[in-house]
C-alpha cells in the first residue's frame, strides 16, 4: 500500500533513545515530522539530523515534534545524539515494522551488492493524525527548510 496525502498516518509505538515508548496516539494534538533515515552517524544522516536540530525551535513554535526513525538500536541512537548534540528523539525500528507500514524499505545497491534498506523519507502528520506532506528519496540539502515551509502552510 502506498501512502498518500490526506490518509490517516499508520500508527506506531517505538522505543526512543530515552528508553520510553513513543506512539503516534499519544502525540495526537501535535504536528509530527516523522523522518526515516538509513543509519546513525553516516554522512547524509548526520547532516539531516543536524539540520533538524538547528531548526527544532522553529518547529516547536508551530507545535510540532520531530522524530527520526531508523533500524538502529537504542544504544546506537544514544551515541548518535550525544556525539552531535541532537535536540529531538530518535526511534528504534529494529524489526522494520513501522518502516514497512510507511513504505520506506526499498532495494538499494552499494558496491554492486543489492540489499533492502531505508529510503530516506519524511512524513508531515497533522494534529489529528492525517498525513499532510510526503517526501521520498530525500536529498538532505534544503530538505528541513522545505518541511518547515510545508508545516507553516498546512
Amino acid at each position: 500500500m502506498t501512502l498518500e496525502i490526506g490518509q490517516a498516518a499508520p500508527l506506531f509505538a517505538l522505543l526512543s533513545d530515552e528508553g520510553s515508548e513513543i506512539s503516534l496516539v499519544e502525540l495526537k494534538g501535535k504536528n509530527v515530522v516523522l523522518y526515516f533515515y538509513p543509519k546513525d552517524d553516516t554522512p547524509g544522516c548526520t547532516i539531516e539530523a543536524q539540520d533538524f536540530t538547528k531548526k527544532v525551535k522553529e518547529f516547536e513554535k508551530l507545535d510540532c515534534v520531530i522524530l527520526g526513525v531508523s533500524k538502529d538500536n537504542v544504544f546506537s541512537h544514544c551515541s548518535f545524539i550525544e556525539k552531535y548534540n541532537l535536540a529531538f528523539n530518535l526511534l528504534a525500528d529494529e524489526t522494520s515494522e513501522t518502516c514497512e507500514k510507511y513504505g520506506v524499505i526499498k532495494q538499494k545497491s552499494m558496491f554492486g551488492k543489492k540489499y533492502m534498506g531505508i529510503d530516506r523519507s519524511t512524513f508531515l502528520i497533522d494534529k489529528i493524525g492525517k498525513i499532510v506532506g510526503i517526501w521520498r528519496s530525500v536529498n538532505v540539502n534544503g530538505h528541513v527548510d522545505e518541511v518547515l515551509k510545508a508545516l507553516k502552510s498546512a
